[in-house]
């Protein structure tokens, strides 16, 4: 399960692959429509679209000529389950964590 997750997390690490994905929550998707809102080639596109799909966010069938692009939510179960792991640590709270260390730290605070 590990190596599937880490596949999982290096596929969501890239921010034009989390935009790829939101997409396709809408609907199935054209390789073609996928690459439009995005200011690289249909080759580069391809790639991020490989990683998606080795790590089993999405699946892409060709229909006649066009080959199309399929959210599979279950492939985040897991990713989900191992996150929720986390959730019994309290909320960090940033700003109190600023103004903590801007009064410990007040030299430094003049250098940010």
């Amino acid at each position: 399960m590990s190596d599937r997750l880490d596949t999982v997390f290096a596929a969501l690490a890239d921010g034009t692959r989390r935009r790829i994905l939101a997409m396709l929550l809408e609907d199935d998707m054209a390789v073609t429509d996928v690459a439009e809102p995005f200011e690289m080639s249909l080759a580069a596109i391809s790639k991020h679209l490989m990683v998606l799909t080795a790590a089993g966010l999405i699946s892409q069938e060709k229909r006649g000529r066009v080959k199309w692009c399929k959210l599979e939510p279950d492939a985040l179960r897991d990713a989900s389950v191992w996150m929720q792991g986390f959730g019994q640590f309290e909320p960090v709270h940033l700003d109190a964590f600023e103004r903590f260390l801007a009064q410990e730290l007040p030299e430094r605070a003049d250098d940010v």
